[in-house]
């Protein structure tokens, strides 16, 4: 581990516990809400999804900000621009109600602290599909505070999404770092563990974990949240 410089950490399932299903219910759930009476809600939903797909499937260099709006607004050649407009309204109000499905690791949290105390640099590579103050208001939902990384990934900045190498790539060049000088904590067997066919270590968190597979990809470690403090302790 002598080369290990960086932790890069996802963020949903890892650094804030969450229930994905419930998230996801509340999510659009409050967004129906929001947006009724303006347009139908299951034409706004299915056109969301299918620019997010579109977003996750982007492999050219354009950010996801870009090819997201895009092609919604291609979909949208109706009331375009309020909704536009109170999409960014909804992330101050009815989107702050998903904190419900999310709870703190205090295991995370003392990590965090500890390798910063240990002189390791903390980024977080979580997946850019949200914009940049939801993002943030994730990280502080975690018991952080954005200052405590050094990097976030963010719907406006960022060119590529998980789990492409190219988003990988980006985040080693955008930090400065060889893949050798990082290891990857996630929750995601599939989105978070893929960056290993980069040369990154990885850390396989399992409080919240999800696999799409029967068995689990090769990884260099597994365990609980506690389970990775425990090892940080060590290090």
């Amino acid at each position: 581990m002598q080369d290990l410089r960086t932790f890069i950490f996802d963020l949903d399932g890892t650094l804030l516990k969450m229930d994905t299903e419930l998230f996801m219910n509340l999510y659009f759930g409050e967004m129906t809400k929001h947006f009724s009476g303006i347009i139908e809600s299951q034409t706004l939903i299915d056109s969301i999804l299918a620019s997010t797909k579109t977003t996750v499937m982007n492999t050219d260099h354009l950010t996801n900000e870009s090819v997201f709006w895009g092609d919604f607004n291609q979909r949208m050649s109706e009331h375009k621009e309020i909704i536009i407009k109170e999409i960014a309204n909804y992330y101050e109000t009815g989107y702050l109600k998903t904190r419900q499905a999310t709870m703190r690791s205090q295991h995370m949290i003392t990590a965090v602290k500890l390798l910063k105390q240990k002189g390791y640099d903390v980024v977080i590579a979580t997946n850019p599909l949200f914009p940049r103050k939801a993002i943030l208001d994730r990280i502080r939902w975690a018991g952080f505070e954005p200052e405590d990384f050094s990097y976030i990934t963010s719907f406006e900045n960022n060119h590529y999404c998980k789990p492409h190498l190219e988003f990988y790539r980006e985040v080693l060049s955008d930090i400065r770092r060889q893949a050798k000088e990082c290891m990857m904590v996630g929750n995601d067997a599939q989105e978070d563990m893929v960056v290993s066919k980069l040369g990154v270590k990885t850390w396989l968190v399992e409080d919240c974990l999800i696999n799409r597979k029967a068995e689990l990809p090769p990884v260099d470690h597994k365990g609980s949240s506690e389970a990775f403090l425990n090892w940080v302790k060590n290090l």
